[in-house]
């Protein structure tokens, strides 16, 4: 990470006015700051953790090349000095911005569990991460799958990841998620989920449509449960769950593997209850 983090860090900082403004809302000594900006000093994993928590990144891409750092915050910041003026797209999407407010409760961390699209009889276990930026809310996938059951390339060291991005609205009363695969930029997916009108969350229900990574393409759907597991989590832990499941394991509970079955028919539409 050393290798890259200076002219990584130096990039973020610049969607800010100064370097001390970012230190100040840091609450880290500008000199200590310093010596990160110029690999003279990795930070210890606290100040690592505030870092991307602040900037919204997670503690690996700070330490990819400069060149491919830049391409994936390229769509996350545009800080104060630098907004996005004439995006017909976003000046589209921004009635539904303005209504994610109720989406603050949902921020934090989850299982999800679905049907896998790409290998059919197995349940695939993800994990999200829901969290506001500067008003708008955002949330990133991470997949993992044995390459010798993915249908998809990209195998490293016999395993298949997708890191999915993706931006989160809520209206009427439901959770619209989207979301492409940054990996690859080869797919997209749409989540819909219910939400929750209990004091705690626990489970969230929903669907899922996107494509198979198989040869064909095949578009498909899935029914998808989202386990809340809070704010703050041992992310290595839980990134070590991620992965395909027989449907009878054990580690699947039965409420799971119930809720991924329960659905109805009602007036020639597919729901979910």
């Amino acid at each position: 990470m050393s290798h890259y983090l200076g002219a990584n860090l130096k990039l973020l900082c610049s969607h800010y006015r100064s370097i001390a403004e970012v230190c100040r809302k840091l609450a880290i000594n500008r000199g200590q700051f310093n010596k990160y900006l110029s690999g003279q000093s990795r930070p210890t994993a606290h100040n690592l953790k505030r870092i991307c928590d602040f900037f919204g990144v997670e503690a690996y891409e700070l330490g990819l090349p400069s060149e491919q750092f830049a391409q994936l915050i390229g769509m996350r910041n545009h800080g104060p000095d630098q907004p996005v003026a004439n995006d017909p797209l976003l000046e589209m999407l921004q009635p539904l911005r303005e209504s994610a407010g109720s989406l603050s409760r949902y921020c934090g961390y989850y299982f999800e569990y679905a049907n896998c699209l790409s290998v059919p009889g197995y349940v695939l276990q993800s994990l999200v991460h829901l969290r506001e930026e500067r008003g708008n809310f955002l949330f990133e996938r991470q997949e993992r799958q044995e390459a010798s059951r993915a249908d998809s390339g990209g195998a490293e060291e016999g395993v298949v990841r997708c890191r999915y991005l993706g931006a989160a609205f809520y209206l009427q009363d439901r959770l619209f998620l989207v979301d492409y695969e940054s990996l690859t930029g080869n797919e997209m997916s749409q989540t819909i989920l219910i939400p929750s009108f209990k004091s705690r969350i626990s489970r969230l229900n929903g669907l899922k449509a996107g494509v198979s990574s198989g040869d064909r393409r095949t578009p498909a759907c899935t029914r998808v449960v989202w386990e809340y597991l809070g704010t703050e989590i041992n992310r290595v832990m839980a990134y070590r769950q991620v992965m395909l499941y027989e449907p009878d394991d054990p580690r699947i509970d039965d409420d799971i593997r119930q809720r991924l079955a329960a659905a109805r028919i009602r007036d020639g539409l597919f729901e979910i209850e």
